[in-house]
């Protein structure tokens, strides 16, 4: 097993579809696609491309600590509490445990990210 992982951004394989809990859903009619390309440390860390489509859901990280890098899409994520920021291709953040916020597609978007769960 190589310890180098190659992060396919345009994945042969198909994806896991997945909608929001209903609970998460604010407006729109998101859908998520995820393709897990890695699991590490006794899967506590995980690392794929995600997408989806235009909607608005709840983000709630509670101890998961992301890291995000769009490839494509246009999405805003506005923090409870404080500001809107805007993303798109090419854009990196982090969401840290403890975020919360709505987290708003514009454009379908696709990202590579790395999870991090306590």
């Amino acid at each position: 097993m190589s310890l180098l992982i190659t992060i396919d951004t345009n994945p042969a394989f198909a994806p896991k579809h997945a909608l929001p809990a209903p609970e998460r859903l604010i407006s729109g009619n998101p859908s998520f696609k995820t393709w897990a390309q890695d699991a590490s440390k006794g899967e506590k860390v995980l690392t794929g491309v995600w997408e989806a489509t235009p909607g608005e859901t709840h983000s709630i990280k509670g101890t998961t600590f992301e890291f995000c890098h769009l490839l494509s899409g246009l999405i805003e994520i506005e923090e409870k509490g404080g500001e809107t920021r805007r993303y798109r291709a090419g854009d990196s953040f982090v969401m840290k445990p403890g975020f919360v916020g709505v987290w708003r597609t514009i454009e379908t978007v696709r990202k590579i990210y790395v999870c991090h769960y306590d």
